[in-house]
């Protein structure tokens, strides 16, 4: 059902995109385009320029890097068309969101649905202004598909609980300033014993190991606690209840890792583009290999298909109040065509596409072969293929197991 700030008039939204065009023309520099955001790349945070930081900071002071979080936590307070009309002016001038990183995409959104009012006082505002990295503690060396196994402990202490285990595959362990943990407070319960933990980084006793990928990168850790004190105020909702809070956190991620993060290759170059450059074309202004036309046509269609698709999808959930089991959809063919588009790309740039590293190849070229290598991941991370298969099979379809 619309709200009334959802059919505001005609003149309003004309008005506010005059104060967007306004914004970016004082605060986004000609320099920046192009550029992208140094807190999302898997290969670090990077070092942030000065003008990128007075980017950063001027979007967050208007809290327009989260448009729709709630104002009286520095979020933007924008209706959905005011969100639209503040992304069409973006793409119009170039410009790129500088807030971001796992505290907008997952974090964030889960604490507002499930932390106390003093937890969102603390940890929303310092999201929105990019200023704070979170990490993700999760997975286990015996806890991956079957999470629920995690076996990382929190032990009441009185006023505090002393936590002990290991987390792998920690994406930006290495750089990150706070956690949010799954840990186990009660072992006579598997689901019921598992609570939601807020753990600063540099906490004594914290320790991580970056792992080295197959793409040469190091985005992921193992992260060791040994005796870490953490506050009683850092529990997220109550003892217990991390694994429905935990879940409805994979479906931020599962949504951003498909859905957002193909919404965002929408300013990526087409691969018609990119052959042109590798097979050049004929008089008609064909490429010059049939074949490969054909390849990308089929893809591009499927692409396009699955970024309106999830876009659509996007949109009816935050209708109904959040994410849903369609992210489990959203994540898997996502994150395939993602692996077929980085596939295609190695082939379309030929013997080019098969460099490593030294002279004869452009940095563009090396890091689409990195690139290529590191998307085999995303079909596994954040709940495999396997696991969201079984997702849709019993939330969606309904389907029970018959013993």
């Amino acid at each position: 059902m619309a709200t009334a700030a959802d059919t505001r008039p005609e003149d309003d939204l004309d008005a506010f995109r005059a104060e967007v065009k306004d914004f970016l023309k004082a605060s986004f520099p000609d320099s920046l385009k192009g550029k992208g955001n140094v807190m999302r790349t898997v290969e670090g945070p990077g070092e942030e320029t000065p003008e990128e930081k007075a980017w950063r900071e001027a979007m967050g002071e208007k809290g327009w890097g989260t448009p729709t979080w709630p104002k009286e936590y520095n979020g933007g307070g924008l209706t959905k068309k005011q969100a639209k009309v503040l992304e069409q002016e973006m793409a119009m001038a170039g410009a790129w969101n500088p807030i971001g990183g796992m505290g907008v995409m997952m974090f964030g959104p889960t604490l507002l649905e499930f932390g106390s009012h003093e937890q969102k006082l603390e940890h929303i505002p310092p999201i929105t202004r990019g200023e704070v990295r979170w990490c993700q503690g999760y997975s286990e060396p015996n806890a991956g598909s079957d999470l629920a196994s995690l076996q990382t402990s929190a032990e009441d202490k009185g006023d505090h609980y002393l936590v002990n285990g290991q987390k792998t595959w920690t994406s930006g362990g290495q750089w990150a300033d706070k956690c949010f943990c799954l840990v186990r407070t009660d072992r006579s319960d598997k689901h019921k014993g598992i609570s939601f933990l807020l753990i600063d980084m540099d906490s004594p006793g914290v320790d991580v190991k970056p792992i080295t990928m197959i793409s040469g990168m190091s985005p992921f850790c193992e992260t060791f606690f040994t005796d870490v004190k953490v506050p009683k105020e850092n529990l997220v909702g109550e003892e217990g209840q991390g694994w429905t809070i935990g879940k409805r956190l994979l479906q931020h991620e599962r949504t951003n890792i498909s859905g957002g993060g193909a919404l965002a290759a929408l300013n990526a170059q087409p691969l018609s583009k990119i052959a042109e450059h590798y097979l050049g074309t004929d008089e008609q202004g064909r490429l010059n290999d049939p074949e490969m036309r054909a390849k990308i046509a089929e893809f591009e269609m499927a692409w396009n298909t699955f970024l309106l698709t999830a876009r659509r999808a996007m949109e009816e959930s935050k209708a109904q109040g959040g994410v849903s089991e369609i992210s489990s959809i959203l994540k898997n063919v996502g994150s395939k065509l993602g692996q077929q588009r980085a596939e295609l790309l190695i082939e379309i740039m030929g013997f080019r596409g098969l460099g490593w590293e030294g002279e004869g190849f452009t940095d563009k070229e090396l890091q689409h072969v990195r690139g290529w290598l590191f998307g085999k991941a995303t079909t596994i991370y954040g709940g495999s293929t396997e696991i969201q298969n079984n997702i849709i099979a019993k939330r969606i379809l309904g389907m029970l197991d018959h013993q």
